[in-house]
């Protein structure tokens, strides 16, 4: 299934064809995750030499990879002065220069296929949503320190209305699902292999090994955890990294109304936009509405970026397509990529994309790959998942102090009184004595219910009314409606069904 209810604009038909059920008997590598970091990945050590099984168990871009709007960016979004302060100069140079290292290899392998996949470079602008220029005054002295190309601009071109930018060159964009089948045709031509299961357990050491739900054992030389959060373990990336849900909207745009541009707010939440070549013309898409993964969730968060996109920007009447998509943001910014946190050998992670999923999941495949080829990689120590976090310490304390504060949910009442107030497709938390259920009515006005309690670390799920879904406000697990089976880790198991509301309703 996928990651969630709504559908993106990319197109994926048959993408995962040539998958094969079932674990192979043996690899030099495992990775889990088939979306871009996960195909990276393989397909660098492929290209190495190794023999190397990609294991997903929904296929070929169904996590986040295919929910991105796929802005190819080395002007991050987390500001390059916050960088520069959590990093140091050099760290923030590193930063810029890997991005756009991604970039490049995206670009190549983009332009190697018949049709160039849709990958156009663009500016990239950001305006302030407030229209004072102090922000970004102090981000273009810090982005040029950083080594990127910027220029101050009076005004974006075509949208006047939105104040003044910074003009950063050699941004790109891309149509994800052209790109991603374009990876997945070159994993499968250096000799991949695709494996269609659920893995339960991952270990390194000095015999890594991956478990598949139904306990069938596949020993490798290293493992890549590539699943866009770690399901392997509980606490070591965890504590460092929050899930914030995203939303997006995309429809038809006039010809000529916007320009080819990544463009961008400073807001909190903040909003992104860029457009996308299709076979009726140019459309655009608008993203933001940003929250945390189980918190504060609004079933208007599509209708007000709406309208914001209709009155922001000229030659918009209409949208067709609206998803959401799950974003991992790490305290300082950057991804968690290199030798797992929790110190076993031989097991990899890449995790922590920070709204820059496309990009980091490319610089992390290049940087795994050296890595376990033993080469010299200089990315590796600004991203190495076990690095300390003492200039972003109180970001660190904020998310967690937030993350204690959910377990309050086990000592308030249900949302509701009894789950016959609930009408078909909704859902909502319900105490039943000591215990919170959580009940979804099916549309034949059945209930599906479960426990409440989330697998990783016994937060209480909430329903999300957008996507249909119970979610974690602590680590950001969800969970389908109907069934209890996780859609985004880090849980790796399933909510545990409730007889209730099906059984007597009498007292305990």
């Amino acid at each position: 299934m996928s990651s969630a209810r709504t559908l993106p604009i990319w197109t994926l038909d048959r993408i995962s064809d040539g998958f094969r059920p079932g674990l192979p008997p043996s690899a030099d590598v495992v990775v889990v995750g088939a979306g871009v970091a996960g195909l990276t990945t393989a397909c660098r050590l492929a290209q190495d030499g190794r023999d190397v099984c990609v294991v997903d168990r929904e296929g070929i871009g169904q996590g986040e990879s295919s929910r991105t709007t796929a802005h190819l960016a080395s002007a991050l979004d987390d500001r390059f002065y916050h960088l520069a302060h959590w990093h140091g100069a050099e760290g923030a140079r590193r930063a810029a220069e890997s991005h756009a290292a991604a970039i490049d290899w995206i670009e190549r392998l983009a332009m190697s296929a018949d049709d160039d996949c849709g990958f156009r470079r663009v500016p990239g602008y950001l305006f302030s949503y407030d229209g004072k220029t102090d922000r970004l005054e102090k981000e273009l002295g810090a982005a040029r320190d950083a080594g990127l190309e910027v220029s101050f601009e009076a005004g974006i071109p075509q949208l006047p209305n939105l104040g003044p930018a910074l003009r950063f060159e050699n941004q790109a964009r891309i149509d994800m699902g052209r790109y991603l089948r374009i990876l997945a045709e070159t994993c499968r031509a250096s000799g991949v292999k695709f494996c269609l299961d659920e893995i339960a357990e991952a270990t390194g050491g000095d015999s890594p090994t991956v478990v598949s739900a139904a306990g069938t054992r596949l020993p490798a030389a290293a493992v890549v955890i590539a699943t866009d959060v770690p399901f392997h373990e509980r606490f070591a990336v965890h504590t460092k990294q929050a899930a914030y849900r995203t939303y997006v909207v995309a429809g038809p745009v006039d010809e000529g109304a916007l320009p080819d541009a990544l463009i961008w707010d400073d807001g909190d939440p903040y909003h992104y936009i860029r457009l996308l070549d299709t076979a009726d013309g140019k459309w655009v898409i608008v993203g933001g509405e940003d929250h945390k993964t189980g918190q504060d969730h609004d079933p208007k968060a599509f209708v007000r970026l709406q309208e914001w996109a209709r009155e922001k920007l000229p030659g918009v009447h209409s949208f067709t397509h609206a998803w959401s998509g799950q974003i991992i943001e790490p305290a300082d910014g950057l991804a968690f990529i290199g030798a797992d946190a929790g110190g076993e050998e031989n097991l990899y992670v890449i995790t922590g994309d920070s709204g820059n999923g496309i990009t980091h999941g490319t610089l992390g495949g290049l940087l795994i790959a050296d890595l376990i080829a033993g080469r010299d990689n200089a990315w590796a120590t600004l991203y190495d998942p076990k690095r300390k976090l003492l200039r972003a310490s109180g970001d660190w304390i904020r998310e967690n102090t937030n993350v204690a504060l959910q377990y309050r949910d086990w000592v308030e009442s249900g949302d509701i009184a009894r789950p016959e107030e609930l009408a078909p497709g909704e859902g909502a938390v319900v105490r039943h004595g000591m215990h919170r259920i959580a009940v979804y009515r099916k549309g034949d006005g059945d209930f599906a219910a479960f426990s409440a309690q989330c697998p990783h670390l016994g937060c209480a799920v909430r329903w999300s009314p957008q996507e249909k879904s119970w979610d974690c406000p602590c680590h950001g697990s969800r969970f389908d409606a109907q069934t209890g089976a996780v859609l985004n880790g880090p849980a790796n198991a399933p909510l545990q069904p409730s007889a209730w509301p099906l059984e007597d309703r009498g007292p305990d």
